[in-house]
C-alpha cells in the first residue's frame, strides 16, 4: 500500500460514500481525473438515493459526449433534469433526520450555472465538503497517464459491481421497508447521520 505517493479518484456526481473513505485518505495526496475520455453509465454523470422504491439513480443527460475529455464534456438541458433530480432528493429525504439542516446547502448544487459537466461536479463536492466542515488539498491531474503510479481509483468504483469495502449499517429513512442499502450517495449518509458522516466514513477499512 505505502508505495503509492497518492490517490487519483475519477471526478463523480455526489460520489458514492466508498470514494469519499479514499478522498479522507489522509496518508496521500489526492489527485482528480480530468483528462480521462468520458465514460458513460459510470458515476461520472449519475448518483444513487435511496427513494420510496429502493436505490434511485439519477442522471445527468450529456450532450452527445463522442471521444471527449471529462473536462469538455456538457450537460444537456433539453429535459430540466436539475428540477427532478432535486424533487427527488426532497421526497427521498424530507423525512431524514439532518435534511432540514442542509437543505439550502444542497440546494445550491442545483443553482449554479454552467454546462460544464466537471464544473458541476466539482462545484457539488466544495459544498458537500463544506456541510462535512472538512477539507482536502486536490489537484486535478495535468496529463492523461495509461498507468499511473498513484493507487489508481478510475474504474474502481462501478454501478455495476460491488466494491468490496464493508459498511456498518445506519439509520436510512425507507430502511424499516427495504433495509439497509450500502454505499449509496453521500448525500444518503449526510441526510441521515448528519455530523456523524465524516467519522462514520473515516471509520472505512480500505482495500488498496
Amino acid at each position: 500500500m505505502n508505495h503509492h505517493k497518492s490517490i487519483l479518484l475519477p471526478i463523480f456526481y455526489l460520489p458514492p460514500i466508498s470514494w469519499f473513505a479514499y478522498f479522507f485518505q489522509t496518508d496521500f495526496s489526492v489527485k482528480l481525473e480530468q483528462q480521462e475520455s468520458f465514460l458513460k453509465q459510470t458515476f461520472r454523470n449519475r448518483t444513487e438515493i435511496y427513494g420510496a422504491n429502493g436505490k434511485l439513480t439519477l442522471s445527468i443527460p450529456i450532450q452527445k459526449p463522442g471521444r471527449k475529455k471529462i473536462n469538455e464534456v456538457q450537460m444537456s438541458f433539453a429535459e430540466n433534469w436539475k428540477a427532478q433530480h432535486w424533487k427527488s432528493i426532497v421526497s427521498a429525504y424530507k423525512n431524514a433526520p439532518y435534511f432540514e439542516y442542509y437543505q439550502d446547502e444542497l440546494r445550491k448544487i442545483y443553482q449554479l450555472e454552467t454546462e460544464n459537466l466537471m464544473e458541476f461536479n466539482l462545484n457539488g463536492l466544495q459544498i458537500i465538503l463544506k456541510i462535512l466542515k472538512s477539507s482536502v488539498d486536490y489537484q486535478l491531474t495535468q496529463d492523461y497517464q495509461f498507468q499511473s503510479e498513484d493507487w489508481d481509483g478510475r474504474s474502481f468504483f462501478s454501478p455495476k459491481t460491488d466494491t468490496n469495502l464493508s459498511f456498518d449499517s445506519y439509520y436510512q429513512v425507507f430502511s424499516d421497508k427495504g433495509g439497509f442499502l450500502k454505499n449509496l450517495s453521500i448525500l444518503d449518509l449526510i441526510c441521515n447521520k448528519g455530523p456523524e458522516s465524516l467519522t462514520y466514513i473515516k471509520k472505512i477499512k480500505l482495500i488498496m
